[in-house]
């Protein structure tokens, strides 16, 4: 009883920061998640035996770069930045799927650091603005989108999962929980899409999908790092969670692949 009352208060806390934070201002959310940012890769550099004080300032430096007032990055630059990051990522699904360890030699170390983890954020900040103006309903709906699809799938595969997903990775997940998790996570935005009418409901049902699909990749590969470095979470610093790290996986996952979806969509209506 002790550990969920423990469980539940230090959620609360975490998403009340999050939501609070990313309705006050865009420079609110930026500086939220430039702490959480830090912290995912302290934890990240812990999971892959790795200590580069530079990775911070590289983190920085994006940051910087990418938010700095009437300055706009040239496109050419952000869409190789952009295409580099999902290229990197899906290495990791290949590696994910078909080899048991992923290989993280030193050189991939410093590569999959920046454009695994930081460039992934950076195109978390950067999704509440793709349209040139900050709309936070764009980065707190694929949030809460997550948190369904994570919580239904935790439910339903409890309840009623059979059938393993990936077991060697992680034996509690199942299909039918996976399932469970998709199906109630595009109810989260068809409601979405019905109570703040910004995009349009096939919209909105859209990035459900991104978000259900590549959250779940990313919570897999983040379970194989932890499960290569024999640890159960990424950090302590969330009590009966873990790390931040841990529960941010899913959405830094699939960050890139929804400013990616979301620039399409600018460019052609």
């Amino acid at each position: 009883m002790k550990e969920l009352l423990t469980r539940s208060l230090s959620g609360f806390f975490y998403i009340s920061i999050l939501l609070i934070s990313i309705f006050i201002s865009k420079y609110t959310f930026i500086g939220i998640f430039l702490i959480f940012g830090i912290i995912c890769i302290y934890e990240f550099q812990k999971l892959i035996h790795l200590k580069k004080t530079w990775l911070y300032l590289v983190f920085i430096g994006f940051l910087l770069l990418f938010h700095t007032p009437n300055f706009q990055v040239p496109p050419y630059i952000t869409y190789t930045v952009l295409g580099l990051t999902i290229i990197t990522q899906l290495f990791l699904v290949r590696d994910l799927i078909t080899i048991r360890i992923i290989p993280m030699f030193e050189k991939r170390k410093y590569f999959t650091s920046i454009f695994f983890l930081i460039t992934s954020i950076l195109f978390l900040t950067l999704i509440p603005s793709y349209n040139d103006e900050y709309k936070p309903i764009m980065v707190a709906g694929p949030l809460l989108m997550i948190w369904t699809n994570d919580t239904f799938a935790y439910l339903v595969g409890k309840n009623f999962g059979k059938h393993k997903l990936l077991e060697r990775i992680s034996p509690k997940k199942t299909i039918e929980g996976f399932v469970g998790g998709f199906l109630f996570t595009l109810l989260a935005g068809y409601l979405i899409a019905v109570f703040s009418n910004t995009l349009s409901v096939m919209i909105w049902l859209i990035i459900s999908i991104i978000m259900s699909i590549f959250g779940t990749l990313g919570d897999l590969i983040q379970s194989k790092f932890k499960r290569q470095a024999g640890v159960k979470d990424s950090g302590s610093i969330m009590p009966g969670h873990g790390g931040i790290f841990d529960r941010l996986d899913s959405i830094i996952f699939a960050s890139p692949f929804l400013y990616a979806f979301l620039q399409i969509l600018k460019h052609v209506s």
